[in-house]
């Protein structure tokens, strides 16, 4: 800013909206006959973009506008759910809800089956336990990365779907549709 500004010319950008290439030293003399400071937003540019500024007002609005796109964005986390080969149908089908629910939110499930002792020798059971987990799955996310058996564990993982109905910051879910009494 100011007279840290390297470049033999500037386009300079003035508050009344103009905007002219001038000589660095006559931009600045001018930002500073406003009371304000040239400030170079635009660096690579040819020739470098130079802006008459109030340099607290505007590092204010950057960290202002910073603050406010870190607050919308949203880290995609991995969830782990472990399954044993023989596992239950009603144990089965907590951990799938789970499961949508974290897809839902738009975060990835990494399924994985643990192999313990002898089990280790019915690979099959836990790839077909998988397998069936991804089916499950379809309409809320899909397969990532095929089941995959390494050392005593077989994984795999699903990626949320990107219009899998997940609810808008601040809406509720859409509520289930009523069951039919036949």
């Amino acid at each position: 800013m100011n007279e840290s500004i390297r470049a033999r010319e500037v386009r300079a950008v003035f508050p009344d909206g103009t905007t002219e290439v001038m000589p660095t030293a006559a931009a600045l003399r001018r930002a500073q006959e406003l009371g304000l400071d040239l400030v170079l937003v635009a660096p690579t540019a040819v020739p470098p973009v130079a802006k008459a500024v109030d340099f607290g007002h505007y590092t204010y609005e950057m960290k202002k506008k910073q603050h406010d796109a870190k607050k919308k964005q949203h880290v995609v986390q991995v969830k782990e759910l472990k399954f044993r080969p023989n596992t239950d149908d009603h144990d089965y089908d907590f951990k799938k809800a789970h499961a949508i629910r974290f897809l839902q939110e738009g975060n990835r499930v990494k399924a994985v089956v643990q192999f313990r002792g002898r089990e280790i020798a019915h690979a099959d059971l836990g790839k077909k336990l998988l397998m069936r987990f991804a089916a499950d799955l379809t309409t809320y996310g899909s397969v990532e990365s095929q089941p995959r058996l390494e050392g005593r564990n077989a994984h795999i993982l699903i990626s949320p779907v990107k219009a899998a109905g997940k609810p808008v910051a601040g809406e509720k879910a859409p509520p289930a549709p009523p069951h039919s009494a036949s």
